[in-house]
């Protein structure tokens, strides 16, 4: 088996997430719990006996007749009341070789699942070993178990196990019927402080039960939990017996701080034909060879036929003979998994026709990092922290200059039907070729970009879809009815009646909302409605009477067919040609907005009467309070409802309402 040693950049991969704030926060955390930093203290336990055929180079971290544990809750150290090993651990298995049972044990845990969520929920099983370990402050003997619930993946293989305050070493323990002991207690000062302080449900937290698992000393402050039945620890917070265990096992010569991550190294051996070969030579004393960089890349064989399962690299000798100053060398036959090609394909995109090497860096750092990345969930941990990682691999190769591959992420979500994923297996699917057929390709884009979000599942509705196609010829008509208007003059802003003045405003917070939509929020189905809000105050504001009233319903519709062409780019170039621009969509500039269109002349203010609506009023925009107090006076329905009573307070909220007080 072949690795890479990401181990390496664990703490800059868990760092650098802290500049990735255009990736969605849920992917960094997932990201941050696969890396698994953790601090703790790692110490041994010595065995009271000695062992026989422990193979002592595989013991993680300890000495002979001992094994090593890692505990990130060092204050717990004298709660111990019984230790637990792997069932592959070394002293299992040189134990196995005289008891049968347990040998057995061992083959059974081989087969189980070691998937966290089915670990936490599974029977916890054990045989005792009949071995003692020495408690490394008490200097107490604690009996040695092999547990299904250990894993020699994780950490050393071993683990101290404290039943009162972990919930697996609870179920163990009322299990093998085995002591549990309390080492931690909430401040009880008394029955009436208690009941007031914590709701009825937690007041039985402050009473210890070994027979029912509550996580009743986790505390909503740390100040209310304290170590008991601990000796010279006694009455210290659970932060202050980490520090003050940890500095214990340290001036015992057993123990020392740690930081370990729960990230493994990367294994990338594969035994099949595709992917790129391992640049190993194997000699033939034993031992590898990296191939030299001046004969790489080592390239597949293409004369080659699949015969079954075995990969036909393995079964050609002859692409497997190789020279190297002389002597007789093999090619590794493994290749690397598929998420190492994956892993730096996007920086070869950026000069994919360089035939020097690896990449061209000029190329590379001009394009990268990606602005944009679109993918799915299901890659928020190993293909996107590997690309991560083999961009910092490639930056400290000199290839690249910058730390990260991707400025910002988006996940899409899935396509739905009738409420479940699309798949062949459910017989859900549907044929998008049909639907291009009949409606278009462009009708197809505006309808999954407009269901939903992104990031959202998507619900298909044929009916839907048919709406798309509706409003897309609703453009096309509208494209249409203004040519057939005739000619006009330029734009010219100055002269603009309100109608006008409105229009255009639209055209111009169309603009603003679209750009911040598709950049900022990336939220393109937002973007199609206001595109639709457009075209529909175009369909109620048209003045197809004037010059000026053409020059506004032009710059509408070519807003519309701008914004909407990344979507539904067919018909857009279509129409742009049909509008009688020569140049080509694609290359137009993104239109920009004008701040002077947005400025509203008029303001429409609600006019209440006694806080009931009564009539809304259209204001000048530089109106003064007093102004408007008297256009709200005068309308015709304030009158009526204000008719011989006596006003007698008038509230003006700029740019809302005015609310006038009669009776």
């Amino acid at each position: 088996q072949w690795f890479i040693k990401i181990t390496d950049y664990a703490e800059e991969l868990l760092n650098d997430l802290d500049k990735l704030d255009g990736w969605p926060e849920q992917v960094r955390t997932m990201q941050r719990n696969w890396i698994g930093k953790s601090r703790g203290v790692e110490f041994s336990f010595k065995l009271a006996e000695a062992v026989d055929g422990i193979d002592d180079s595989k013991i993680k971290g300890s000495e002979i007749n001992s094994f090593a544990v890692y505990t990130t809750r060092p204050d717990t150290l004298m709660g111990v009341t019984y230790a637990s090993i792997a069932a592959e651990h070394p002293i299992a298995i040189a134990l196995a070789k005289h008891n049968p049972e347990l040998a057995q044990f061992i083959q059974d845990c081989k087969t189980q699942s070691v998937s966290e969520a089915d670990m936490a929920t599974m029977e916890k099983k054990g045989i005792a070993t009949g071995l003692e370990a020495i408690h490394p402050i008490t200097g107490e003997a604690v009996p040695v178990w092999v547990a299904n619930y250990v894993l020699m993946e994780y950490g050393t293989g071993a683990i101290m196990a404290v039943p009162a305050h972990d919930e697996r070493d609870f179920e163990f323990a009322n299990k093998h019927n085995l002591p549990i002991k309390q080492v931690f207690e909430r401040t009880l000062l008394s029955v009436v402080d208690a009941t007031k302080k914590y709701p009825k449900e937690e007041y039985e937290y402050f009473y210890f039960d070994n027979k029912l698992w509550k996580d009743w000393y986790a505390s909503k402050s740390a100040d209310e939990v304290t170590m008991v039945n601990s000796q010279e620890f006694d009455g210290l917070s659970p932060e202050q017996g980490f520090d003050a265990i940890a500095s214990k096992l340290e001036q015992l010569g057993c123990g020392e701080i740690k930081t370990n991550y729960r990230l493994r190294d990367w294994g990338v051996s594969r035994q099949r034909y595709w992917g790129s070969p391992i640049p190993m030579f194997n000699v033939p004393e034993g031992g590898e060879i990296p191939v030299p960089a001046d004969r790489l890349p080592v390239l597949l064989p293409e004369d080659v036929e699949m015969d079954g399962v075995q990969s036909p690299i393995k079964a050609d000798s002859e692409w497997r003979k190789a020279e190297l100053d002389g002597q007789a060398v093999e090619h590794e036959t493994d290749t690397f998994d598929t998420f190492m090609e994956s892993s730096w394909y996007y920086a070869r995109y950026t000069c994919a026709n360089y035939a020097d090497g690896m990449l061209d860096s000029d190329a590379a750092n001009y394009w990268l990092p990606v602005d944009q990345y679109v993918g799915g969930i299901e890659h928020a941990i190993l293909h996107l922290l590997y690309a991560r990682f083999f961009h910092k691999l490639m930056r400290d190769e000199g290839l690249l200059n910058s730390d990260e591959p991707f400025t910002k992420l988006l996940c899409q979500g899935m396509v739905l039907k009738d409420g479940t994923k699309m798949s062949k297996s459910k017989g859900n699917t549907v044929d998008p070729q049909a639907l291009i057929e009949q409606y278009g390709a462009d009708t197809v884009r505006l309808f999954t970009m407009f269901a939903a979000p992104p990031e959202q599942s998507l619900e298909w509705n044929d009916s839907a879809v048919e709406g798309a196609h509706r409003f897309l010829r609703k453009l096309w008509k509208a494209v249409h009815a203004h040519l057939e208007a005739g000619d006009f003059n330029p734009l010219d802003p100055t002269g603009l009646n309100q109608q006008q003045q409105d229009l255009r405003r639209k055209t111009h917070e169309t603009i603003a909302k679209v750009s911040d939509d598709f950049g900022r929020r990336q939220t393109f189905n937002t973007a199609i409605a206001a595109v639709m809000e457009l075209l529909n105050e175009i369909g109620k504001s048209a003045d197809r009477e004037t010059s000026n009233g053409l020059a506004v319903e032009r710059e509408a519709l070519e807003t519309a067919i701008l914004v909407l062409s990344p979507i539904v780019p067919h018909i857009c170039n279509e129409l742009w040609n049909e509008l009688g621009h020569k140049d080509n969509l694609l290359d137009t500039d993104w239109p920009v907005v004008d701040e002077s269109a947005l400025v509203k002349s008029t303001i429409q203010m609600v006019v209440q009467v006694n806080g009931k609506l009564r009539a809304q009023i259209d204001v000048s925009a530089d109106a003064d309070k007093e102004a408007i107090e008297q256009m709200a006076r005068e309308h015709e329905n304030v009158q009526r409802f204000t008719e011989g009573q006596t006003i007698r307070k008038v509230i003006v909220v700029p740019n809302k309402l005015v609310n006038i007080v009669a009776n």
